[in-house]
């Protein structure tokens, strides 16, 4: 079996795995909000190629507070416990920037999902963190796919 990217990053820079529970929700929204990002951009990117700016634009659009925060409502009944878990510290956490374009709550929500797929990721499970991104992107009807 393929090792995943984490292992892999930190195979080849010499880096020991270290114990994830013992990470802050916020160290592992930080992680989940850039493999998000990576996520969508992946999907938009190998769509076709087209215009950077129609491509920033269009990930924008999905990678901000508001709609990370619409996607963990759509997505709870399916997280499972371990996720909602994970979810609620990160929601609960006390993150030390306001948000520039959301609501409080927006922000805390996503912070929550973020560190969600911060979990995934950094526990070599991808193949959940693009089966909820995914789920996420059928109910809310988002055109990312299109």
């Amino acid at each position: 079996m393929a090792a995943g990217l984490n292992d892999y990053l930190n195979d080849r820079f010499g880096i020991e795995g270290k114990d994830i529970r013992t990470y802050s929700p916020l160290t592992l929204a930080y992680i989940g909000d850039a493999i998000f990002d990576v996520i969508i951009r992946s999907i938009l990117v190998n769509k076709g190629n087209t215009a950077v700016n129609n491509l920033h634009k269009r990930a924008s659009q999905v990678v901000k507070a508001q709609t990370q925060a619409a996607f963990v409502k759509v997505l709870m009944d399916d997280l499972t416990e371990e996720e909602a878990d994970y979810y609620r510290r990160g929601r609960n956490s006390k993150p030390h920037t306001k948000a520039k374009n959301a609501t409080t709550m927006d922000y805390l929500e996503a912070t929550g999902f973020e560190a969600v797929i911060g979990f995934l990721y950094l526990t070599d499970n991808m193949d959940r963190a693009c089966e909820l991104v995914a789920k996420g992107i059928e109910r809310l009807e988002l055109d990312i796919l299109k």
